[in-house]
């Protein structure tokens, strides 16, 4: 099915398979001088609100290229009681309207901390505006977990400004025709025989989905998680080594004893030797007690290499998925409702 274009076609009439092949362009995306108001200040701790897809990049930045002050990443309406005026405050929506992050960013205010926003639009980008904070401005027409590239540039695009990453912003526009070139052999004119999201999704399509990795690769983790919840409309869950070991390991040792699963392991060259042993040694003890993994050996010679080209994948493998069950990727009615209900 996934080789026939017309079928893939009418089922992605919103065309997610086209949208994911153009992430990499994201990379490049140039702010511009988004904001003259870039203090020469020190910081103590940055702190990142952002729920659902905006609040990846946030989790993305804190494995590469990580922060020399603590960082912490709020997904709910309440900011750290430790926020202060020492605090760069990251409020990061695509809409620019979700409740959560606009209510922290309320709180984040009443104590003085600086505050970057990064929105496409919305009572976020208006607030930025009237108060003078600089805006990082995303391009808008997409749902939010296809513009984590974007976010990804914007944080570190205003972290270069104010002094906390060096760089970081021009390095990663670097992999763009990295990542380009990888996602070529993703494409849906590629056969199945030779395409290995085509091939992880078959294995996918009507089970839940569990995506384990190192700390390192976590964010590609947690991405595909959203991506299966989102583009696959699957239950899908995700955690990381070592603390699987430490419970929910035990977890499929016994209950239940039908286990409509797919396990996926995204490994990487780069996890502490001890992580490379976990993963041997766990797939060796639950033999038998739960789905053989699938192993994703992540491509790339260093770390961000290896965390776009993992998220990337991610994204195709969910999109061929929700394609194999029926579904259009994109829309998300669901939560679409929800949030006028709680309106």
């Amino acid at each position: 099915m996934l080789d026939d274009l017309k079928l893939i076609h009418e089922r992605d009439s919103q065309d997610a398979l086209g949208v994911a092949q153009k992430e990499p362009e994201q990379l490049g995306h140039d702010y511009g001088d988004s904001s003259t108001n870039w203090p020469d200040k020190q910081f103590t701790n940055i702190v990142f609100a952002g729920m659902g897809g905006s609040g990846l990049a946030g989790l993305i930045a804190s494995s590469w290229p990580g922060f020399s002050v603590p960082f912490e990443l709020v997904r709910e309406y309440s900011v750290p009681n430790y926020v202060s005026d020492k605090t760069l405050f990251i409020a990061s929506s695509y809409s620019g309207n979700t409740e959560e992050t606009l209510s922290a960013v309320a709180e984040a205010r009443t104590k003085n901390a600086y505050i970057v926003v990064i929105a496409s639009g919305g009572k976020l980008a208006d607030l930025a505006r009237e108060q003078g904070y600089p805006l990082m401005l995303l391009p808008g027409g997409l749902q939010p977990r296809y513009a984590v590239f974007y976010n990804l540039k914007a944080v570190l695009t205003a972290t270069d400004k104010l002094g906390v990453t060096s760089g970081k912003a021009a390095e990663i526009a670097q992999y763009q025709q990295f990542l380009s070139t990888a996602t070529e052999s993703w494409l849906a004119t590629v056969p199945t025989v030779k395409n290995l999201a085509k091939q992880i999704a078959q294995e996918c399509a009507g089970k839940s989905v569990v995506i384990y990795s190192g700390p390192k690769l976590f964010p590609a983790a947690y991405k595909w998680k959203i991506s299966f919840n989102e583009n696959a409309k699957q239950v899908a869950w995700c955690n990381q080594f070592p603390e699987f070991n430490h419970n929910e390991f035990l977890g499929w040792t016994k209950q239940p004893i039908n286990k409509p699963y797919t396990v996926i392991d995204i490994r990487s060259s780069l996890d502490h030797p001890q992580i490379k042993k976990r993963f041997v040694v766990t797939s060796k003890l639950l033999s038998g007690l739960r789905p053989e993994p699938i192993v994703v050996e992540a491509v790339g010679e260093n770390l961000v290499e290896q965390l776009l080209w993992s998220i990337a994948l991610g994204d195709f493998v969910s999109i061929y998925t929700a394609l194999l069950s029926g579904l259009n990727p994109t829309p998300v009615e669901l939560i679409e409702k929800l949030k006028i209900e709680l309106q």
